[in-house]
């Protein structure tokens, strides 16, 4: 992916990575379009950035995602970078019995959510000359974490639709990445300050330079470890992890 010159759509550009990403991409002299479900969030990346552009989007909501994707198609007829980054993360217990909530919020939001709205602005990014799909996915998809494991199951079916669709666009003018982060010091688990994640500014600054190579799988070096998981010994690597994991959550 081309670092300069795109105009980029971000969703959950409010916190965390989304956020990173729009405001180093904004000073590379991209024109950003970020969005959220929190209007105060998006309004203080805003004004902090100015330049930055935001709508409210529920990306739980197929109706909002048409309403969204007909007004920046409308508003931004340039728009040639997708940036499917919303999420959420909460912990499960896939040995009890399931909430229906937990399970519903995931996979609208981390599953549906990214593959609703890419369909709604697909036809609209073969028209361009470059265009770039980013998926924030997870290195989870590759090694689940036992005490989420809804979230790491719909990383891990987000992983495999990417890699179909990529396939699928093989031929047209759309590429399609996958940004894959380890743990990250945002929030979404744990404190945003915790010294055993990766600090964000440096996989921010990481996962720019991995995007410029038109790398399909965007990881930093961190994120490796997990990616070359899977093969034989996948079972004893997870419940290794897993054990570790466990011991390092409840400590927290």
């Amino acid at each position: 992916m081309k670092l300069t010159g795109n105009t980029v759509f971000i969703t959950g550009g409010g916190s965390g990575i989304g956020r990173a990403l729009a405001e180093a991409l904004h000073q590379r002299g991209n024109k950003i379009i970020i969005a959220g479900r929190r209007r105060a969030q998006l309004d203080e990346v805003v004004a902090a950035n100015p330049g930055i552009d935001a709508v409210e989007l529920d990306v739980a909501n197929p109706a909002s995602i048409e309403a969204v994707a007909a007004d920046l198609i409308a508003r931004y007829p340039t728009l040639n970078v997708l940036f499917n980054n919303a999420g959420v993360m909460l912990m499960d217990n896939a040995a009890g019995v399931m909430d229906e909530k937990t399970l519903q919020t995931h996979i609208a939001i981390n599953l549906l959510g990214p593959i609703r709205l890419t369909s709604a602005l697909i036809e609209h990014l073969k028209q361009q000359k470059q265009a770039t799909l980013l998926y924030n996915t997870s290195t989870l998809a590759f090694t689940p974490l036992a005490p989420f494991a809804v979230y790491s199951a719909t990383k891990a079916a987000l992983h495999s639709f990417v890699m179909s669709q990529r396939f699928l666009l093989r031929d047209t003018s759309v590429k399609v990445q996958e940004i894959a982060p380890p743990w990250v010091a945002t929030g979404l688990v744990g404190d945003a300050n915790d010294p055993r994640a990766m600090r964000l500014d440096h996989f921010v600054e990481g996962t720019l330079a991995a995007l410029e190579t038109d790398a399909e799988e965007v990881l930093v070096d961190e994120a490796l470890v997990y990616r070359n998981n899977p093969g034989p010994k996948e079972h004893a690597f997870v419940t290794e992890l897993n054990t570790f994991m466990t011991k390092e959550l409840a400590a927290a």
